[in-house]
């Protein structure tokens, strides 16, 4: 199964990638994402992909309004 699913979080900051990958772990561990490789640091937000519909309606509620 594939990817297909997209959402754009509000990420600040520097590390977005690890944190991301960080929160994933502990808050949903079930639900496997894809990360793009690298970020500009002045980014204030980082897309994410994600297998089902369903993934992406959980992680959009469960996330938080901006990891900082």
């Amino acid at each position: 199964m594939t990817f297909k699913y997209a959402l754009v979080l509000p990420v600040t900051g520097t590390n977005k990638i690890s944190r991301v990958k960080a929160w994933a772990r502990a808050h949903m561990p079930s639900v496997e994402i894809n990360l793009p490789v690298q970020v500009p640091v002045d980014a204030t937000a980082l897309t994410v992909r994600l297998k089902s519909a369903a993934d992406r309606d959980a992680v959009r509620t469960a996330f938080p309004k901006d990891l900082a």
